[in-house]
């Protein structure tokens, strides 16, 4: 019984103060008072009730339009987008804080976010990757506009993992020709990756599978081009090892090397003896 007469009370001060605080909100939403809404905004940002806190910087923007405040009230309004969540939204509002308040003591940050915003839009390397492309060149645009942040090596630092983002987007690409039999096309998507992104940590993983499809268009190619492309599935191995003697692939490669080298051998002294 003391319990539950216990638990009810607890109960009654939090709808209690539930409802003060509603209505304590509801009060600075219709008053007329810019420093309170302001300050109220501000405290509420601080607090973490981004919703509360839109609101009135909502209000406000409209308010101080022109004055002294405008910037701040722009800047924490992109800032309640941000942190809830809504990339798309803070991102536009980041920009255009930029624009039109390029001298602000906030614009170096606001041109930061607006790149963030982008890296955290940027999804998984199997998707449309345009946000990711979008996220690099912002970054790469701060990096130009404030040479001398703090914030440099936090840029560089995304950068380099949003570009093996896109790399593993076109070796996915690459995978999904080898899978499905067409070599040729994966030859093209793995030296497309190799050429694009020359200092990627799947470089090892890159040649391997390019010189297993090297192999696999050599045998399924017609017997007149089989020469030719068993010759380039050499060339491709010694180009793998030459980079990585050490691979755990090392084994397999050889195969592969041996069994190209005995066609050309074998072809030769045909050719040798008509």
């Amino acid at each position: 019984m003391f319990t539950s007469r216990r638990h009810t009370g607890i109960i009654s001060v939090i709808l209690t103060f539930a409802v003060s605080s509603c209505s304590q909100y509801a009060k600075i939403l219709k008053s007329d008072d810019v420093d309170l809404k302001a300050s109220m905004a501000v405290q509420y940002f601080n607090d973490a009730e981004y919703t509360r806190a839109a609101m009135l910087f909502d209000q406000l923007s409209t308010i101080v339009r022109g004055t002294q405040r405008a910037d701040s009230v722009f800047f924490y309004q992109a800032m309640t987008s941000y942190h809830q969540y809504d990339y798309y939204v803070a991102a536009s509002q980041f920009n255009s804080f930029v624009q039109v308040y390029g001298n602000s003591i906030f614009a170096e940050d606001a041109a930061f976010m607006e790149a963030y915003c982008y890296y955290m839009n940027s999804p998984r390397p199997e998707l449309d990757q345009t946000e990711t492309n979008k996220a690099i060149e912002t970054l790469q645009l701060f990096m130009i506009r404030y040479p001398d942040s703090p914030k440099i090596s936090e840029c560089q630092r995304m950068i380099l993992e949003l570009r093996e983002k896109l790399m593993e987007k076109s070796f996915l690409a690459a995978e999904l020709y080898y899978n499905l039999g067409n070599y040729k096309a994966s030859i093209t998507a793995l030296n497309h990756c190799l050429s694009e992104f020359p200092d990627t940590k799947y470089r090892e993983n890159i040649l391997f599978r390019l010189l297993k499809s090297r192999y696999l268009y050599a045998i399924n190619s017609v017997p007149e081009r089989r020469p030719e492309r068993y010759q380039e599935t050499i060339d491709e191995y010694y180009s793998f090892i030459a980079e990585f003697p050490e691979s755990e692939n090392r084994k397999e490669a050889e195969n592969i090397y041996d069994n190209a080298s005995n066609y050309v051998e074998e072809t030769d002294e045909m050719l040798i003896l008509k």
